[in-house]
């Protein structure tokens, strides 16, 4: 059995709330037990205020992968697995970037690849979906946008991934916010695609979002851990906290594909 941790939090531009805010979260899913905890795209440094007109003056801090506050993540991991996003700086480009890591160092890293219309002026784009080895199990990552796109979580699953974490700064509808949230069609969306992608490569999908607002931006939180029959086995609703489930990751995913093995069954020379 894996214990397993989905945080709604919020995170802000100042990196050493940041930090500390994740410190408390490693400390909490330690205290719980938790063998892979999931934190929000933008757990560094926060996310764009904007995605129509995004505040050039006021963007996340890059970060070189190296930077000593990586290095305290990954300290503080030790032996649990931890997934968190943040603004990777490359040069002369940006990234919206999501790490795996534990005591031992990096074990994944996945680029964003799909980006809304603002994130395109401040961020390059990722060009890959590769899944990789953890000590839990072979895993993949997404990043928010990513999940609305089949063909990603899609890959994964044929890279082998069990486990999909899929990172997000997932707001509220930017054109048409509704009064209460759980009734905002983002997140219905936000649910869909989480039970979708798990569903349809019968795997367990770890979603994380942020909580709280920045600039115009107002996010939905429903942090969740999906198993492969699109069922959701725990979840945070709106606000902020650390959905926990246990989960059997191989057994649930072996049973799910017992009758109807949908990566077997596949016709990629008809698509």
């Amino acid at each position: 059995m894996l214990k397993i941790g989905a945080v709604a939090a919020g995170f802000t531009r100042d990196l050493e709330f940041d930090l500390s805010r994740i410190e408390a979260l490693i400390r909490h899913g330690r205290r719980d037990e938790i063998q892979l905890l999931v934190l929000p795209d933008a757990a560094l440094g926060g996310y764009l205020t904007d995605l129509s007109d995004p505040d050039l003056d006021d963007l996340p801090p890059a970060l070189d992968p190296d930077d000593p506050l990586i290095a305290k993540v990954i300290s503080m991991a030790g032996e649990m697995v931890v997934c968190f996003g943040f603004c990777e700086a490359a040069g002369p480009d940006r990234y919206n970037t999501a790490l795996c890591v534990n005591g031992d160092g990096v074990l994944g890293k996945h680029r964003k690849v799909h980006q809304p219309r603002g994130e395109r002026t401040i961020y390059a784009a990722g060009n890959e979906f590769a899944a990789f080895d953890t000590p839990l199990g072979r895993l993949g990552m997404m990043i928010d946008y990513d999940k609305t796109f089949p063909e990603a979580a899609r890959a994964l699953a044929v890279d082998g991934a069990d486990l999909i974490a899929c990172l997000s700064a997932w707001p509220t509808s930017i054109t048409n916010r509704a009064p209460r949230m759980n009734e905002d069609r983002q997140s219905r969306l936000f649910d869909l695609y989480d039970r979708s992608r798990a569903a349809e490569n019968q795997v367990v999908l770890v979603s994380s979002n942020l909580t709280g607002s920045i600039g115009s931006m107002r996010f939905l939180g429903q942090s969740k851990v999906v198993g492969p029959g699109g069922d959701i086995i725990a979840r945070t609703w709106s606000k902020a906290g650390i959905a926990i489930a246990e989960v059997d990751v191989r057994g649930e995913t072996e049973t799910a594909r017992r009758v109807l093995h949908h990566l077997d069954e596949r016709r990629p020379e008809a698509y």
